[in-house]
């Protein structure tokens, strides 16, 4: 195998501002620098008073060379969601999607992951956690490619993103009905991945990458990680709570032997079973020994970037509701009236403590939800920290039926499968190999090089 090449998505609208510092060549042959802006009408591109389907723009020979976009939005439905101007080595393109323009941008795999390191956490890192980083994106991007391109060639397009967990559960066919739903990266049907946390944080060279972060790339170039000859689907997220979550309880109801359930930790080796309630009560609030139980600063501005740092808890967490909160929440965010909210109960629980089905239980209606993405949409404005949580209710005197408040104490950012980015920061630091920080998180992996 040879280096791929790698199309990311970055934005999308009705027009895309872009600028040249340095000449870059369109694919009409001008030569073009400076500030642009292209337009979207009756299905084309409008550009410098012409209309194209598709546009492209390829810097000349020197490599340094860069494209500017405006209004680059991060954070896309998270709690710091921002827009700022970024910048991208490689060929910029533009193309008509869905009665607005797309901003493409095609760039070898190995700047990607350089930018990549970069973006998702601070390139001040460790060497063996960005390498430990690199590693995983290379293997989450290089699986994805190889899933995509051949759902392309079996099926000529690509299947949903949002899939019924059980097409025979109709989400309003009965009082005690479900809908479960997962949501995947494999929806965009004219690039690879995307550039915000759907997919990758991919922000170009925005930000800069230290010589330790290239160092990383560089050290660990082609390497994947491979289980029983197949490139592993190496998930990751910001903090497990102290337990790793299984992939069938976040996503497509299939067991990857490398993605399993067990503590984050060397010295502390048994993990409750957290599926039972009374002991995904007691680890939730509780803070057990774990790598990411950390509050050291200078670890957590590793994996932490400036717009992540606003959050302060991550390994435990409270959220407070009240009634008229929560029932306008639920009902703004699922877009079911519910009525005043009765209770809500845990009905399965993953290896970590996280929810994978909660019984939403109103005055109106009553509704089962999953899998813990579609749980932490339901429950916040944009996404609870994790599902990985429990309930407590307060009740006034003269209303003892319906709760005035709902407390939700948590454990966890993200959904837990795979790498758990703080945890990996806190043994590197501990002195771990890249290679032993990745076998902890994705045990009976090995590592191997697809490309030199």
């Amino acid at each position: 195998m040879t280096e791929p090449q790698i199309v990311v998505g970055i934005l999308s609208g009705k027009e895309i501002q872009f600028s040249f510092p340095d000449e870059f060549i369109s694919s009409d042959g001008m030569a073009i620098s400076g500030i642009q802006q292209a337009v979207y009408r009756k299905g084309k591109i409008y550009w410098q008073e012409k209309e194209y389907d598709e546009l492209s723009f390829i810097p000349r020979q020197n490599t340094s060379s860069f494209f500017e976009l405006q209004d680059v939005t991060i954070g896309i439905n998270f709690h710091w969601e921002r827009k700022e101007v970024q910048r991208f080595k490689g060929e910029l393109k533009i193309i008509v999607e869905d009665d607005k323009l797309t901003a493409i941008n095609i760039i070898s795999i190995e700047d990607y992951l350089t930018s990549v390191i970069s973006s998702e956490m601070s390139a001040t890192a460790s060497l063996e956690l960005l390498k430990a980083h690199a590693v995983i994106s290379r293997s989450w991007l290089l699986n994805k490619l190889r899933v995509v391109n051949k759902l392309r060639v079996e099926n000529g397009e690509l299947r949903v993103t949002m899939q019924p967990d059980n097409a025979a559960h109709s989400p309003l066919s009965t009082l005690h009905s479900q809908l479960i739903k997962w949501y995947d990266h494999e929806a965009h049907k004219n690039f690879d991945v995307c550039a915000d946390d759907h997919c990758q944080r991919y922000q170009g060279i925005t930000r800069a990458s230290t010589p330790q972060a290239v160092e990383a790339v560089s050290a660990t170039r082609g390497e994947v990680l491979m289980y029983e000859g197949k490139i592993c689907d190496a998930r990751f997220s910001k903090c497990c709570g102290g337990a790793f979550e299984e992939f069938q309880n976040c996503w497509e109801n299939v067991r990857h032997p490398y993605l399993i359930g067990q503590r984050d930790s060397q010295t502390e080796n048994k993990l409750p079973d957290l599926t039972v309630e009374a002991e995904a009560d007691k680890w939730i609030r509780t803070s057990p020994v774990a790598f990411c139980n950390t509050q050291d600063k200078k670890i957590l501005s590793q994996v932490l970037n400036n717009y992540d740092q606003e959050t302060a808890d991550f390994y435990r967490w409270k959220v407070s509701y009240s009634q008229e909160e929560l029932s306008e929440l639920i009902h703004k965010r699922s877009d079911i009236d519910f009525g005043k909210i009765i209770d809500l109960i845990p009905i399965e629980r993953g290896t970590s403590g996280r929810l994978v089905r909660l019984k939403i239980v109103g005055t109106l209606r009553t509704l089962t939800i999953g899998k813990e993405l579609e749980i932490r949409r339901t429950l916040s404005i944009s996404h609870l920290y994790s599902s990985a949580f429990v309930v407590d209710k307060e009740y006034k005197e003269e209303e003892q039926e319906i709760p005035s408040r709902f407390i939700l104490t948590g454990a966890g950012w993200g959904h837990g499968v795979g790498l758990c980015q703080i945890g990996a920061a806190v043994m590197g630091e501990q002195g771990y190999k890249y290679e032993e920080i990745l076998s902890h998180y994705y045990p009976g992996s090995t590592i191997e090089r697809q490309y030199k």
